[in-house]
């Protein structure tokens, strides 16, 4: 049976990370099995895994080109592979696609985490076939391996017995009248699943049990919660509030606001939100040197990071709690607020210091389809992004706010100073100085162009020179954006105005 999801980017794990996609060169049970329980299991909420049979491996890579499997032994493996998995307990049957990649035949073994866990099964498969007498114990993922439980980690499976994730739960009030098939077919076509073809001749049944958002008997079948969330027109009449609101308020009054509501499947009000915000929102000044070909571009908000900060928050909320995303923007700064919190796992210090790597997710498979959309990545690479962007706007850190139940989660970044009415600027702080560590005093446009002016009057400096003088451990862009007012203004020029790219060139009055 073909799998939801692209086979060719998951066997080089464009989509899904390292630690959840395990090669195999060829059968062999006992570690496959093994790693069959320590996917159901699913410890950390990731979302099971994956077996390629047929591809070595080399450091957590596929090596190429493709050994493949013999087409005579795919039959037995598949055999041997449902009598073996019928000696985990309690039992699992995980799906199992065979297909080609590179010119070989190879087979994926496909095992989302269990809703009955914990699992365990048989140490060893002696080739007297006496397993059944064989000890069975638990096994978990760490890292890229799978290991035998401890003690602890077999206490904390059992804690997990009656915890599966809210998204991959039954809808009991509902039938799967509420799939809409249509949605289900471009969800397949656009992450360029093998199963799009055969939907088209499937029941809405086998396809949904194919794709796991639905589960029961064939005579009484529900959706899973997933289903729901990304195949149905309007997932708010099953889960309060699964919505966007984007707030646009441009004075404190509420005079001029602009409020606009996404609805729909989640990856759809996901799209929608972020358009609007795009181009609505998002602003543009064009700053030009007369020194220099290049041109800075500088937005009042990174549109990346909040791209970043809202996919995670449609990836991590709970939709168990009635509380809409809300995305608001003032003139000061923007927030994105989703409830519950972070994980307690991530302490208060690491909220201060941008470190939000969570220790289990809240959602394996609403993450998993966002991945294979492409909407969010895996492999904790969203803070690092946002601040990557942040920086590459110039605009200033952001803050990361919960209260002591961890209730909510409210993620800030303030406006870029440009477009900040320096005339009506608050005197407030900013970041600290990368070499200092001690807080710079935040400076207006005309206060910044009359220490600029000030300077220049005892001695002609270079731009480095001219930072650091003020205090800045680099030129950065308020700085930059001064000059070239002033210089525009006539009121500061270089040195060497007919070699203006000279390494010797320096700033001086007019």
């Amino acid at each position: 049976m073909p799998l939801p999801i692209n086979i060719k980017e998951l066997i080089e794990q464009r989509l899904v990370e390292n630690t959840r996609v395990e090669y195999k060169s060829g059968w062999n049970p006992e570690p496959v099995i093994h790693t069959i329980c320590a996917f159901a299991n699913d410890i950390d909420n990731w979302g099971g895994g994956y077996i390629v049979l047929g591809i070595e491996e080399e450091n957590g890579m596929p090596c190429l080109p493709v050994k493949g499997l013999n087409k005579k032994e795919i039959d037995e493996i598949n055999k041997d592979l449902l009598q073996k998995c019928n000696m985990i307990e309690p039992r699992y049957i995980p799906i199992v696609e065979q297909t080609q990649y590179g010119g070989r035949e190879i087979m994926i073994i496909w095992v989302p985490g269990g809703s009955d866990r914990p699992y365990k099964c048989p140490v060893g498969f002696p080739a007297d076939g006496k397993t059944k007498k064989t000890e069975k114990v638990h096994y978990i993922r760490k890292m890229t391996n799978t290991i035998r439980a401890n003690e602890n980690e077999t206490r904390e499976l059992f804690s997990l017995a009656s915890d599966v994730p809210f998204d991959d739960r039954v809808n009991w009030n509902t039938g799967m009248e509420k799939l809409r098939p249509p949605l289900i077919s471009n969800f397949l076509y656009e992450v360029g699943s093998d199963l799009y073809e055969a939907s088209k001749s499937m029941s809405l049944g086998s396809l949904a049990e194919s794709m796991r958002i639905a589960a029961g008997t064939h005579e009484s079948m529900r959706p899973l919660n997933v289903g729901l969330m990304f195949f149905n027109e309007r997932p708010d009449d099953f889960f309060r509030y699964a919505r966007i609101e984007v707030v646009d308020k441009p004075d404190p009054t509420g005079d001029g606001m602009v409020e606009k509501i996404f609805t729909g499947p989640l990856d759809r009000q996901l799209r929608d939100a972020l358009a609007f915000i795009k181009n609505y929102v998002i602003k543009e000044k064009i700053f030009k040197y007369p020194d220099r070909a290049e041109s800075d571009r500088i937005c009042n908000y990174p549109y990346g990071a909040i791209e970043e900060i809202l996919a995670n928050a449609v990836y991590h909320r709970s939709y168990q709690v009635p509380e809409p995303i809300t995305v608001v923007f003032t003139p000061e700064k923007m927030e994105i607020t989703s409830c519950p919190g972070p994980d307690r796992s991530i302490s208060d210090d690491d909220l201060r210091n941008c470190r939000l790597v969570a220790k289990r997710t809240r959602n394996r498979r609403i993450g998993d389809i966002l991945k294979e959309l492409r909407l969010v990545e895996g492999r904790n690479t969203g803070i690092p992004r946002i601040l990557r962007e942040i920086e590459r706007n110039g605009s200033g850190m952001p803050a990361f706010e919960t209260d002591a139940d961890r209730s909510y989660l409210t993620v800030s970044i303030p406006v870029h100073r440009v477009f900040i009415d320096m005339k009506e600027a608050r005197k407030e702080t900013t970041a600290p100085h990368k070499s200092t560590g001690t807080p710079r005093p935040y400076r207006s446009k005309p206060e910044l162009e009359d220490e600029i002016l000030k300077a220049l009057e005892k001695e002609n400096m270079s731009r480095g020179e001219l930072a650091k003088k003020l205090g800045y451990a680099k030129i950065t862009d308020g700085l930059r954006i001064a000059v070239s007012e002033l210089m525009n203004e006539g009121k500061i020029r270089h040195t060497l105005p007919d070699n203006p790219t000279n390494k010797n060139q320096k700033l001086r009055l007019s």
